[in-house]
């Protein structure tokens, strides 16, 4: 190598190590990390108590309900589907989880269990009429959205069920910690930890994304597609329920609806800004936690300032349609009425 070879060769090794990092981070990472420090520091500076390590608990305990969602609405949406009906799913689970509780002699394993298979239940009728109904994922669970709702407040009669907190597991569950950190926020770290495990290092986390990606050459290279779309919405049914367990430990009794209610709007928008392409085949679990945290952040820091909570529902649909133009944008798809 010449010297003048030499000397380019140095001048570009410090550029290519920031490429890598960034590359190794993804700009949609760095982006939500950016947005992520402006939030906290402007919310800091408004109110110092913001920024403690008492409130960043409270965040945590905030966004563990919501955040099991939109890790399980990841997985949905890169295979290249969306359930809609998540937050009815925690519901009915919440419900089921203090009935059987209070039913089977406090026992509190038997309500865990039968909230898990009420999850499983409710997204295989989803994956079912999905796929051998061949109904539009979002036409079907838009309508088991309002028949899960509908099943938990007859269970109900509309009304919380049950009380939970005289168990110490569900007293565990609610207020324990572990390491400093609540118990809630671990079942939320070990639930996105074991998905994105699913989705990056093994086939069938490859196969999610071949099918999201493009289905008709997942099918040709011999993916059963019906299958994967079923087990998706299993999987989905399942974290929905151990939301639903967390939601019960919580308020300490069955919620049919207070408390769920809003979940599916908070879980895709946190999967829409951690950089999930809604058409399918591209996302991940570090930019929904981001995403997630970043919700979290911005809902608890309006609510410390004292700002009125409606503006919180508009702050979230303001998002949501952000991150869906910013994802046209960046695919470089035409706007609805434009001319190429």
């Amino acid at each position: 190598m010449t010297m003048l070879g030499e000397k380019a060769a140095q001048a570009a090794a410090p550029s290519r190590g920031p490429g890598r990092l960034l590359g190794a981070v993804g700009t949609q990472n760095v982006s939500l990390i950016g947005a992520l420090i402006v939030v906290v520091g402007i919310f800091s500076w408004l109110n110092p108590g913001y920024l403690t390590w008492s409130n960043m608990s409270v965040i945590g305990e905030t966004v563990t309900v919501s955040g099991l969602l939109a890790v399980v609405q990841t997985v949905v949406i890169i295979c290249g589907a969306l359930d809609i009906s998540v937050g009815s799913q925690t519901g009915i689970a919440s419900v089921v989880s203090a009935m059987a509780f209070m039913s089977t002699g406090h026992n509190p394993l038997l309500g865990i269990g039968a909230a898990v298979a009420v999850g499983v239940v409710a997204g295989l009728v989803n994956g079912v009429i999905i796929v051998y109904g061949r109904v539009n994922p979002v036409i079907a669970t838009l309508a088991t959205l309002a028949a899960f709702k509908g099943v938990a407040q007859l269970m109900s009669s509309g009304r919380a069920q049950g009380f939970v907190l005289g168990d110490d597991l569900f007293v565990f569950i609610a207020r324990g910690k572990m390491l400093g950190l609540p118990v809630q926020v671990w079942i939320f770290l070990v639930v996105a930890l074991a998905v994105h495990v699913l989705l990056k290092y093994t086939d069938i986390g490859r196969n999610i994304y071949a099918i999201g990606g493009n289905d008709t050459a997942a099918r040709l290279a011999g993916i059963n597609i019906n299958k994967y779309l079923i087990s998706v919405y299993a999987l989905a049914g399942v974290v929905a329920a151990i939301a639903g367990i967390c939601l019960t430990a919580r308020t300490g009794s069955g919620q049919p609806t207070s408390g769920s209610e809003g979940l599916e709007l908070k879980a895709i928008t946190a999967a829409a800004l951690g950089g999930c392409a809604l058409a399918g085949g591209k996302g991940g679990i570090g930019g929904t936690l981001l995403a997630v945290l970043l919700l979290g952040a911005l809902e608890n820091g309006l609510n410390v300032v004292g700002v009125n909570t409606f503006w919180q529902n508009v702050a979230q649909g303001g998002l949501l349609v952000i991150a869906v133009v910013i994802q046209q944008r960046r695919n470089g798809e035409r706007a609805v009425g434009l001319p190429t």
